[in-house]
């Protein structure tokens, strides 16, 4: 295995500790070393792509993992900010909802011998939830900040959404029916 996707399983492994310091109570040491977790889990995600296309090691697992690791931290701690109240439950759905189809969807094209890695809107779209998800785990009171959390929600779930419609559009052609001319 090589360093990107070792990078990648690392994040994963991070996944059960953030949530853990996240949702326990804890108090402010808990957020603090929930953002420290996060912040180092998703600088492995910038890390292992930076690594693996530099030096080449581009692989399928890592084209299938790394996506599933973003979802996988993302997607908990949508789940642990809506359960704080940091979130509403109905950007929560939309976020995961979208990873559910994406991931249905990458199955499809599997079992056809495609693998379709993450596209630029998906990028930015990770990369907005990062943003957010720092912001809700800070959560300050001053109403600038508020305001802050505000935007990067709505930027993070539009991004989802917009996202979402570019991945279908591009891929199409792997829900056609072998039968179907493309």
């Amino acid at each position: 295995m090589n360093l990107p996707n070792r990078l990648t399983m690392l994040r994963v492994v991070m996944v059960p500790f953030f949530v853990f310091f996240l949702l326990a109570d804890l108090g402010e040491t808990g957020d603090i070393i929930a953002l420290a977790l996060f912040c180092v889990a998703s600088l492995t995600d910038l890390l292992d792509g930076y690594i693996a296309r530099k030096y080449n090691l581009v692989t399928n697992f890592g084209k299938f993992m790394d996506p599933l690791a973003d979802k996988l931290l993302v997607g908990s701690a949508a789940i642990c900010l809506t359960a704080m109240d940091r979130l509403p439950a109905w950007v929560t759905v939309i976020l995961i909802g979208r990873e559910f189809v994406i991931s249905g969807f990458r199955l499809v094209a599997a079992e056809r011998g495609v693998v379709i890695a993450a596209s630029y809107w998906g990028k930015f779209k990770t990369t907005f939830q990062m943003f957010m998800t720092i912001a809700l785990i800070l959560h300050l009171q001053a109403s600038g900040w508020q305001i802050l959390e505000q935007a990067l929600i709505w930027i993070s779930t539009i991004l989802t959404i917009v996202s979402l419609i570019d991945y279908l559009v591009k891929n199409r052609g792997v829900l056609k029916d072998e039968g179907e001319s493309q």
